[in-house]
Parts: structure tokens; sequence; C-alpha cells
């Protein structure tokens, strides 16, 4: 097992897929907020003309992306982890090896009962508990129309 603190550069996030590649279970770190912005950094990291490979060789690796935010607790006391999850499924390589990220949330909905999640159905949950604010939701959410009438109440 091999766990990557942080992945901020090209060799970092290379090493990293090659190691998941050689069959090593490879934990790697990323400030994104979401499975979409993780893979397309990791993608974007690569120089242009590699970036083709770096996609074959993360669909064929990637297991899943777990994305957290930290956002401050609705009574002040502490701070809540609310987490986007994204595994893989058949449709995932796919998906990544042509650059069609804008598919995952849909691959994400349909993998519910998978035990994935979206970020804001993560946010829309932690709302009606009461365990963050209508503020906080809204300002982290992708669909901002989801939570913009939860504002005034």
């Amino acid at each position: 097992m091999v766990l990557v603190g942080e992945m901020r550069d090209y060799e970092t996030i290379s090493l990293t897929i090659t190691a998941a590649e050689m069959g090593m279970l490879v934990f790697g770190m990323l400030h994104t907020n979401g499975a979409t912005n993780t893979i397309d950094r990791i993608i974007d990291s690569f120089p242009a003309d590699e970036q083709g490979q770096a996609r074959t060789s993360l669909s064929e690796s990637l297991v899943g992306v777990i994305s957290q935010l930290l956002l401050p607790s609705a009574d002040g006391k502490g701070r809540c982890a609310v987490n986007e999850i994204l595994l893989k499924t058949p449709a995932l390589p796919n998906t990544i090896r042509e650059a069609n990220t804008s598919m995952l949330n849909s691959i994400i909905q349909s993998g519910k009962t998978q035990g994935m999640q979206s970020m804001d159905d993560a946010l829309f949950e932690f709302l009606e508990a009461g365990r963050i604010t209508p503020q906080d939701a809204y300002m982290k959410a992708t669909d901002k129309g989801r939570f913009e009438k939860l504002l005034s109440d």
C-alpha cells in the first residue's frame, strides 16, 4: 500500500498512477472539490501530448474518488465532513478515456445503491438534518438553484 500525502505536480501524479498500474493499492490526496475536478486535475497535470495515455492509465487503475468538505456545524461547535463518493463501475473507465467527465454525476446518481453519493445530495442530507446552515450548503453546492429557495427559510 502507498499513501501519497499530496499530489501536486506531474512527477508525483505520474508515479502514483504507475504504482497503481503495477497493482499497488494507492491512496492519493488532491485539493479539489469533487470527483469531476479530481479526474480533470490529474489529467491536466500531464503535458498535452501525454494526456491520452494518462486517461487510459487512470481509467484502468482508478477504483474510486472520495471528496470531502469540512463545513462548520450549524451549532458552531465543530465541523461536519460532507463527502462525495464515486466508485468504479463498468461505465467509469470509458467515461475517463473519452474525456467525458460531465457524465460522472450520472454515474454517481445511478450508483446510489452501491454507496455512491453526489456532494449536493450529501449537502442536502446534512442540511435537512440541521447539521449545517443553508448558507454553507448553498455556498458549496454545484446546483445553486436546489439550495437557493432554502436561504430565506
